[in-house]
């Protein structure tokens, strides 16, 4: 297909090319998407911008891979490999899945994506509803856990870290019938932030009770933090899920023990996940766009990681058409 492309790369740690780029071609299962807007992934983002690698077992090399981390993303099909079955050209698209590995990732004009790795949303839902799909999906994955075991239906639920994860959260346990949320987080804004969410309280991590005096049933961590489970799990009576990526180990007692409390890690993306969280979306149950605090050109992807890093930005919406 002829047109002109523009596509991020960062180059080196701290330093970013937002350029011209051949057009993707689109492989057999693939569709290639004209880019509306991308939402970032904080932690990707800031590391990949860094130099730190998201695992240690994965060494970064630069330039980094055109486009990424880029990969929470929404568009139009302009075009399709010969074997795709599920849309068509015109079609509107949401990423739901980050494959890791890709050729190219979605800081770009134009992307080709495996067809199994996009949803065709309903309505006509402004790009920062959508954008952000992705990352409800994997926090959809620890609310499916939590279900399996009761622990959320006429539960008070207590939400560790309100950033994007934890903001998301808020609105999925109200949606799933939580019968109180209480989010925590270090910053008053973001406490502001819960509240707006749909959270009856946010308190400072801090003002957490001990076991003996606490009514949270069920625990959500978004932040992986050792010190913040910990606290969580220490106050929590029934199940703690961590969604936070851990790097740390945390501390079981025998009070839990004794009481048959459950601490569950994470647990796989799946398309029936993010299925779930679209139809939260398309329903007005969760609001996505809680999480943009500002939309930026691509050129302004420096920018855009500084906010971040400073905590002055929850997430950043890239539009690729606007310089």
């Amino acid at each position: 297909m002829t047109g002109t492309n523009k596509i991020l790369v960062v180059t080196e740690p701290g330093s970013a090319a937002w350029s011209q780029a051949p057009m993707p071609e689109p492989r057999e299962e693939e569709v290639m998407i004209r880019v509306e807007a991308i939402s970032t992934c904080p932690h990707w983002d800031i590391r990949i911008f860094s130099g730190i690698p998201m695992f240690e077992s994965r060494p970064l090399t630069y330039p980094y891979i055109p486009g990424e981390p880029g990969h929470e993303a929404c568009g139009i099909v302009e075009a399709t490999g010969s074997k795709v079955t599920e849309f068509r050209v015109g079609d509107r698209v949401v990423m739901w899945r980050d494959p890791g590995g890709r050729r190219q990732g979605c800081y770009a004009r134009y992307v080709a994506v495996d067809q199994d790795h996009l949803l065709k949303p309903v309505g006509t839902m402004p790009p920062e509803k959508l954008a952000p799909l992705e990352l409800a999906m994997c926090v959809q994955v620890s609310f499916d856990q939590l279900e399996t075991i009761d622990a959320v239906k006429n539960k008070h639920v207590l939400v560790g870290g309100l950033g994007p994860a934890g903001l998301i959260a808020v609105q999925m346990a109200r949606a799933y019938g939580a019968r109180k949320v209480t989010g925590t987080d270090l910053e008053p804004a973001r406490r502001q932030l819960g509240l707006a969410a749909g959270a009856d309280s946010a308190i400072h991590p801090d003002e957490l009770p001990e076991l003996a005096d606490s009514e949270y049933e069920t625990g959500l961590d978004t932040t992986g933090l050792a010190v913040a489970i910990n606290q969580m799990i220490g106050c929590t009576r029934n199940a703690v899920a961590v969604f936070g990526v851990m790097r740390e180990r945390i501390g079981f007692g025998p009070e839990h023990w004794w009481g048959g409390f459950t601490l569950m890690g994470y647990g796989e993306h799946n398309k029936s996940a993010a299925k779930r969280a679209l139809e939260l979306v398309e329903k007005d149950r969760i609001d996505l766009s809680l999480l943009i605090s500002k939309e930026l050109p691509l050129s302004a992807y420096a920018e855009g990681v500084s906010l971040l890093k400073q905590k002055k930005a929850i997430k950043i919406l890239f539009n690729p058409w606007i310089e």
